[in-house]
């Protein structure tokens, strides 16, 4: 599948967002890098412009102010040479669900489900047209486990999974390709700007090694990538119990142990 050269990445200053603009700029992608903070950007876009030689703009970019998606979202729109987006932006919070705030929370949402549909939006219906290209979300293992304890964190990471499979269905056949990665632990700010001590986790994934393992299931084109699983046979076995329990719904049926007799 040939793609335009340029990838857009946000959350791109650290962690995983800066490790795939290093994996990419070695591919010999141009890129546009989004996130808050510009010193960080500024000198990410210098590095990588000298050790590889491509074209690289920063978008400086609040994703959770309405005129700062904006002009993100107009950019995927118009600029015909961006050909994929990583969708990594993100945020966690500390606490349970009753401590954290009503406006943290929404805040969350807003960050990890909000802006991310949105910058999928603005850029889908180009590639569709196009025949091509490429769109990278990421997701968590959290959000398979609502035993984890992280409830609105986790929701989030669910709904990027959903909607990746149900984007998947829907553009893979104009030619875009739709990617969900999802991470289990792994070391970046993340942890500190949640108010969590990454130091009291066990087995936390390097994220060079995390961004690594999401390429190659990049580049074998798989829906939904993780890095951590150890056995991918368990993921097909969900998938199919999945399909199982959906072929059991009958939608004009009541199921018998419902009936007031049965």
């Amino acid at each position: 599948m040939s793609t335009s050269n340029t990838v857009l990445i946000t959350g791109a200053s650290t962690g995983i967002g800066a490790a795939y603009a290093e994996r990419f700029a070695a591919r010999g992608h141009d890129l546009v890098l989004v996130a808050r903070d510009i010193t960080r950007l500024e000198a990410l876009a210098a590095r990588l412009r000298e050790q590889h030689a491509v074209s690289i703009d920063i978008l400086p970019a609040d994703l959770t102010q309405t005129a700062d998606l904006a002009a993100v979202e107009a950019r995927l729109r118009e600029d015909a040479n961006i050909g994929t987006l990583v969708n990594n932006a993100g945020a966690a919070q500390s606490g349970g669900f009753i401590e954290q705030s009503t406006d943290s929370v929404a805040q969350l949402v807003a960050l990890n489900t909000t802006a991310l549909v949105r910058l999928a939006s603005a850029i889908a219906p180009r590639l569709a047209a196009a025949g091509n290209g490429a769109i990278i979300n990421i997701g968590s293992v959290v959000g398979l486990a609502p035993e984890f304890g992280m409830t609105v964190y986790g929701a989030t990471k669910a709904f990027v999974l959903f909607l990746s499979q149900g984007m998947s269905l829907e553009l893979a056949p104009k030619g875009v390709y739709v990617q969900a990665v999802l991470p289990a632990a792994t070391r970046t700010e993340i942890w500190e700007r949640a108010g969590i001590d990454i130091n009291t986790l066990t087995d936390v994934m390097e994220v060079g090694d995390l961004v690594d393992a999401a390429l190659v299931g990049f580049d074998r084109r798989e829906p939904v990538t993780i890095p951590p699983l150890q056995d991918g046979a368990r993921w097909d076995a969900l998938q199919a119990a999945r399909q199982g329990l959906l072929a059991q719904i009958k939608q004009s049926q009541v199921a018998e142990r419902y009936l007031a007799n049965a």
